[in-house]
């Protein structure tokens, strides 16, 4: 009877292998074409994590998540990240680093950022759940985007002395892939005047920063931007790649406040901080998100995970934005005579 027992667990645990070796390796590119959502536990200390958050340090942790309907743990390592929200939030943004074990399935995803709900709470993951659509939103925009995947996610105590915490996160695309695929190179640590960026698409990129209400950001500071190059041609300028959006007044985080020096009281006021554009320049970029009016409205109208009141917040507080864009005095007000001149 031993040796069928025996024999038995060794069938089994051969059947696990077999399978697990028929997983092919995480493609990048891919996962983050994927619109599922990713079931997945995050196994961490998670009292040592919180109190690493004000001098960071990588942390080991267990990753779990099903992939083709089979289950995949990996030994990974985690480090608390971000300025504000790792002050100010329970759960801090966080870096996966899966470039542990380079025969696991997960190894080339890399190193990626989670975004993660900034308190364990419904409204909090109401207010991930608006940044994680800003993300796709802007994917509809142009492909010079990052994307994003989202997961419905278990912090899991590794010392098991706190609660399993059951919230959405999501991961964040690497700039590097982004670049690639856009057929261009990352920048990293670049400082450039945004009129030193390539000028049709930063047009793209600050109409949309008022689209979605968001002021903080800045270029020159490498703040909450990136840059990437094309390859392959001396002669073009960096496009510039927004992130970060929980400050945006289409997300109204209750702790979201704008900068002192502008000239605006609260995040759900819009203002314009890019340069001043021609009517001509102008018209060009608000085609694009004309265009992509009805299929940017499907997208918040058909995400159920947000509540009715949320999604019907966001519609309303676009349609300002296509009243202003539709309306020729107002775009010389707004996008013109009040613009960045330098």
């Amino acid at each position: 009877m031993k040796r069928i027992a025996l024999f038995t667990a060794l069938i089994f645990c051969f059947t696990i292998l077999f399978a697990q070796a028929q997983l092919p390796v995480a493609d990048k590119i891919k996962f983050f074409e994927n619109d599922t959502t990713v079931d997945a536990t995050l196994a961490i200390d998670i009292g040592k994590l919180l109190s690493t958050r004000v001098k960071p340090e990588y942390l080991p942790a267990s990753f779990t998540c099903k992939i083709q309907d089979s289950s995949i743990t990996e030994k990974i390592k985690v480090i608390a990240r971000g300025v504000m929200r790792r002050q100010i939030c329970y759960m801090p943004p966080l870096k996966l680093d899966f470039h542990t074990d380079s025969l696991s399935y997960l190894y080339k995803l890399g190193s990626l950022k989670l975004v993660s709900s900034c308190n364990p709470t419904d409204l909090y993951d109401q207010l991930l759940l608006k940044e994680y659509l800003i993300y796709k939103i802007y994917n509809l925009i142009t492909e010079k985007s990052f994307r994003v995947r989202l997961l419905n996610l278990n912090y899991e105590d590794s010392r098991g002395k706190r609660k399993t915490i059951s919230k959405h996160a999501f991961l964040i695309e690497d700039v590097k892939d982004l670049a690639k695929r856009n057929s261009c190179k990352a920048l990293k640590d670049l400082k450039i005047n945004g009129q030193s960026a390539d000028r049709n698409q930063y047009t793209i990129f600050a109409v949309f920063e008022y689209f979605i209400g968001n002021t903080d950001w800045g270029i020159s500071a490498n703040h909450n931007t990136a840059l990437i190059l094309p390859n392959n041609d001396s002669a073009a300028l960096p496009f510039v790649i927004p992130f970060d959006f929980d400050y945006s007044g289409l997300v109204n985080a209750d702790y979201a406040v704008p900068d002192e020096g502008l000239d605006i009281s609260n995040v759900r006021q819009r203002l314009y901080r890019g340069y001043s554009r021609t009517m001509e320049e102008l018209n060009n970029a608000f085609l694009i998100f004309n265009q992509q009016k009805e299929k940017i409205y499907a997208l918040v109208n058909s995400f159920e995970l947000l509540t009715p009141r949320n999604r019907n917040d966001i519609t309303g507080y676009l349609d300002d934005f296509y009243e202003t864009i539709n309306d020729p005095r107002k775009v010389k007000d707004v996008f013109i005579d009040k613009a960045r001149k330098q």
